[in-house]
C-alpha cells in the first residue's frame, strides 16, 4: 500500500533549456512542485512561462534537442531514468494528458472510435462490442452531442469544442491516477466549461485521480483547484492554497493576472458606415452517410438561413455553444466553405465565384483560425508564414522590404521581431495565435473573421489583444465578425451581437442590450455560465 503522505507526483529541481544555433533558451529553472493523490494543483502563468514544458517534461514528451536535469518522482519511481518502453506504459495509463490543441493531437485519417479504442486496446485489452460500449460511455460521459453517431466521424467533421470532448474522454478511457490537463477548457464555450468541470470533479472523487491544472483562467483556477503555483519565466514566484492566493497574493505579478480583465467597449461605429458584408439566409448542411452503400440518411443543419449584416468598422460578436454553427457561418462567408444563399462583399456579389476570382478579394477579407497550430506550417518561419500573403498578393517586392513589413506586423501584437527566423514549434500556443493574428494584418485587409483568437491567451495578454485589435480597427476601418466563448471579450469588442444555438440565430441586437437584457432562455443559460465561472455560485446547467 502505498504511504498516503507520500505525493504522488513529486518534482524536484527541474530545468530545461533548448539549445538552438543561437543559443540556449531556459524555458524551466529549478522548477518544485508536488500533487496528492485525489489533488488538483493548478499551474498558471503567462504564455511562455513554462506550464506546458512542466507538463511535458512530466511525460518525457519534450523535443529530442531539450536539455533537460532534476527528478520527477512518480509513485516511487524517477520517470527521468525509466526506459522508454517503461514510459510508454505509464503514458495513457497510469499519466494521461488532454493537450492544448486537439486537431494536431487527433489522428486526421481515423474515426474518432477507432483513435478511443487504440488507447482501449493498447492499455486494457478491450477490443469488439466490449470497447465499443465504453467508447460511447466515454462519449456520452463528456457530453458529446448525437455521441452515437459521431463515433464514425472524423477530427475534421467535429468542432474545436467537440474535439476537445473526444481529446478528453481518450484521456480519461483507462481511469488514470494521474490527469495533465494542458487547457482542456480553452475551445469550449461557458456551459460546456461548467460542465466539464464538474465532471472532472465528479471522477477525482470517484476514481480519487490527481490533476495538474494548466491554465491562463483564473476563474476557472479559483473553482477547481486546491493549490496553484504561479509562474513567470520558468520559475516558480508564488504557491499556496488557492484561497490563500487569490485573497492575499504576495507577488507583484500574481497581482497583476488576479486584476487582469479585458476593459472598454468597442469602438463606435462611424456614422453612415456603409454595408461591408451583407449575407444571406446561408444554408450549410452536411450529409450523413450510412450503411453499405453511405447513401445521405440526413444532414447536420450547421447553418441553416442565417442572415448577417457587418458595417465598415463594426464588429459583430457571434456567441454560442461549440457546434452551434458558429464557425461554419464565418467559412462561409469567407468562401472557404459551400454554402447557399447570397453573400455581397464589397458591393460584389460573391457567392458563385469561382477560387481564380476569389483571389483578388482574399486581401480585403483575411481570417484567424482557431487553433494556431494546425493552421502554421511547421515548415515555414514565422517570417515566410506572415509574408505569404504578401508574396501571394504581389504586395511589397525585395526580401528587406518583406522583412520589414513583417517585422512591423509582429511588433504590432507583442512579439519581438527578432524571433522571426524561428519556426511555429518553438512558441508557446499563446504566441502563435499572435503570429496567426499578424498574418491576418499584414495585408491591411478591410475585413476579418476571428474565430476564438484569444482563446489560448492568458487573461493579461487577453487584455493587451482587445487592447490592439480596437487600435487596429480605429487606425485602419476595419470590421470584425468576432466569434468566441468568451463573454467579457465579446463584450469588450462587439457593437452587435447575434446569439446562435443549433445552426440557427435565438437573439440579436445592440451588444450593450443583449448584455444588459438578454431576452431568450438560452442567451440567459449562456451569461449565466459565463458569469458563474468566475464566483462560487452553483449554475444549474442544460445538456450540452
Amino acid at each position: 500500500m502505498p504511504d498516503p503522505q507520500t505525493p504522488l507526483l513529486s518534482v524536484e529541481n527541474l530545468s530545461v533549456a533548448f539549445r538552438s544555433r543561437d543559443g540556449d533558451t531556459v524555458a524551466l529553472d529549478g522548477v518544485d512542485f508536488a500533487i496528492s493523490r485525489g489533488e488538483t494543483l493548478a499551474l498558471v502563468g503567462e504564455s511562455g512561462s513554462g506550464k506546458s514544458v512542466s507538463a511535458l517534461a512530466i511525460l518525457r514528451l519534450l523535443d529530442p534537442a531539450a536539455a533537460q536535469t532534476g527528478r520527477i518522482m512518480f509513485k516511487g519511481r524517477d520517470l527521468t531514468a525509466l526506459p522508454e518502453r517503461d514510459m510508454r506504459a505509464v503514458r495513457g495509463a497510469d499519466i494521461t494528458m488532454v493537450f492544448q490543441e486537439p486537431m494536431t493531437s487527433l489522428n486526421p485519417l481515423h474515426t474518432i472510435e477507432r483513435q478511443i479504442g487504440e488507447v482501449l486496446a493498447l492499455h486494457r485489452r478491450l477490443t469488439g462490442k466490449a470497447a465499443r460500449a465504453r467508447i460511447l460511455e466515454l462519449l456520452e460521459l463528456v457530453g458529446l452531442r448525437d455521441a452515437r453517431s459521431r463515433m464514425g466521424a472524423y477530427p475534421h467533421e467535429l468542432s474545436g469544442g467537440q474535439r476537445q470532448r473526444v481529446m478528453i474522454a481518450m484521456a480519461l478511457a483507462c481511469e488514470p491516477d494521474l490527469l495533465v490537463a494542458d487547457e482542456p477548457t480553452t475551445a469550449l464555450d461557458v456551459t460546456v466549461q461548467a460542465q466539464i468541470l464538474a465532471l472532472l470533479a465528479e471522477l477525482q472523487k470517484r476514481l480519487g485521480m490527481a490533476m495538474l491544472f494548466i491554465t491562463h483562467d483564473l476563474g476557472i483556477v479559483e473553482r477547481i483547484a486546491d493549490r496553484v503555483c504561479v509562474m513567470l519565466k520558468g520559475k516558480i514566484v508564488e504557491t499556496g492554497p488557492t484561497q490563500r492566493v487569490f485573497a492575499d497574493p504576495q507577488h507583484a505579478y500574481t497581482r497583476r493576472l488576479i486584476a487582469s480583465e479585458p476593459e472598454g467597449r468597442g469602438n463606435p461605429v462611424p456614422p453612415g458606415a456603409e454595408n461591408l458584408v451583407e449575407a444571406g439566409p446561408l444554408k450549410v448542411w452536411f450529409p450523413i452517410k450510412t450503411g453499405l452503400l453511405r447513401r445521405t440518411g440526413g444532414y447536420v443543419k450547421a447553418v441553416d438561413g442565417v442572415a448577417l449584416r457587418v458595417r465598415a468598422g463594426e464588429t459583430v460578436g457571434i456567441v454560442g455553444e461549440s457546434g452551434s454553427g458558429k464557425t461554419t457561418l464565418g467559412l462561409a462567408i469567407l468562401r472557404l466553405t459551400a454554402s447557399e444563399g447570397p453573400i455581397v462583399f464589397l458591393g460584389r456579389r460573391i457567392d458563385a465565384y469561382t477560387v481564380k476570382q476569389m483571389r483578388p478579394f482574399r486581401r480585403d477579407m483575411q481570417v484567424v483560425f482557431q487553433d494556431p497550430y494546425g493552421s502554421l506550417s511547421p515548415r515555414m518561419s514565422v517570417a515566410d508564414i506572415v509574408a505569404e500573403g504578401l508574396v501571394v498578393q504581389g504586395a511589397v517586392k525585395g526580401r528587406a522590404e518583406r522583412r520589414a513589413v513583417v517585422a512591423k506586423a509582429l511588433h504590432d501584437v507583442g512579439l519581438d521581431p527578432a524571433t522571426m527566423d524561428r519556426y511555429p514549434h518553438e512558441f508557446s500556443g499563446g504566441q502563435r495565435q499572435r503570429i496567426a493574428i499578424a498574418r491576418a494584418i499584414v495585408l491591411g485587409p478591410k475585413f476579418v473573421v476571428l474565430d476564438e483568437p484569444t482563446s489560448a491567451l492568458d487573461r493579461s495578454v487577453q487584455a493587451q489583444i482587445v487592447t490592439l485589435l480596437r487600435d487596429l480597427q480605429r487606425e485602419r476601418g476595419l470590421a470584425y465578425l468576432f466569434i468566441s466563448h468568451d463573454l467579457k471579450v465579446v463584450r469588450a469588442l462587439a457593437n452587435h451581437v447575434v446569439v446562435m444555438q443549433n445552426g440557427q440565430v435565438v437573439e440579436e441586437g445592440p451588444a450593450e442590450a443583449i448584455f444588459a437584457n438578454p431576452r431568450t432562455a438560452y442567451t440567459q443559460t449562456l451569461f449565466k455560465a459565463a458569469f458563474a465561472l468566475d464566483s462560487d455560485t452553483p449554475t444549474e446547467l442544460e445538456p450540452a
